[in-house]
């Protein structure tokens, strides 16, 4: 069954994939046979990964937030009706019927696919492994290593938790309509970190005000908790520049205040 009436709407960031390939490509990336039973797809849309995660043996949900898609996915998959949940996954309650640990997977909206990874985050310990389309920058942004210009905040809390993998590439004609720039899929899957040896608000402090100046070096741009907490500014790693820390670096650093 071809979307022949779901109309793509701005606001919502809505691009649809039309490429089985490219969507079976997408499902197998996902890993975790064995170690979860549920699959949360988020923004299914017309149904383009729904597919091919709908002949897997999970335990399937889709959230999506567009009435118009629901209705369309109701009359698609009649079987997964009582998995279809209406709701916005950055901002709403998570469903019930979600069982961790379950995996989370989907074309994630451009204009929003920060705040869905920021939204894992608070939900680390329930979900092992992430797979998802992103805009191409950011998914880069997302996997850079420490001394890349693209690593920044998010990449830091991300590979704090998890390990990450940019899979491909995805060219812009294989949407309808097309966006004005490449996507590309990438995994994220929990590391052995169980928790940390500092306080996560205070790591993210440090790593949010490192960043908001990331041209100058920690000194500078710490200097307030420098001074607030009376730490040895002369130490080396207040020498580097936020990019050049790796995750270790950030949690070391964060031990001083």
């Amino acid at each position: 069954m071809r979307n022949n009436y779901v109309k793509a709407k701005k606001h919502l960031g809505q691009h649809f994939l039309k490429d089985d390939t490219i969507s079976n490509r997408i499902v197998n990336s996902l890993t975790g046979h064995g170690e979860y039973k549920q699959v949360l797809e988020i923004g299914p849309g017309t149904g383009a990964l729904t597919d091919f995660l709908i002949n897997d043996p999970y335990d399937l949900l889709l959230l999506e937030i567009d009435q118009e898609s629901i209705d369309f996915l109701a009359v698609k998959y009649p079987s997964l009706i009582g998995s279809m949940i209406k709701a916005d996954f950055i901002n709403d309650p998570l469903p019930e019927k979600l069982s961790p640990p379950y995996a989370v997977i989907g074309n994630f909206p451009y204009n929003i696919s920060s705040q869905i990874m920021f939204k894992i985050l608070e939900i680390k310990e329930d979900v092992p492994e992430v797979v998802g389309m992103f805009q191409k920058e950011v998914a880069e942004r997302l996997v850079s290593p420490p001394g890349s210009k693209k690593y920044g905040i998010l990449s830091v809390l991300l590979q704090t938790w998890y390990d990450g993998e940019y899979l491909f590439t995805v060219n812009e004609d294989v949407f309808d309509p097309p966006p004005k720039v490449k996507s590309g899929v990438i995994r994220f899957k929990r590391n052995q970190r169980t928790e940390l040896e500092v306080s996560e608000k205070q790591y993210k402090r440090v790593i949010k005000m490192a960043f908001n100046q990331r041209r100058k070096t920690m000194r500078n741009s710490l200097r307030s908790m420098i001074n607030e907490y009376e730490v040895d500014a002369s130490l080396e790693i207040f020498n580097k520049r936020p990019e050049q820390l790796s995750v270790e670096e950030f949690i070391q650093l964060t031990l001083l205040f």
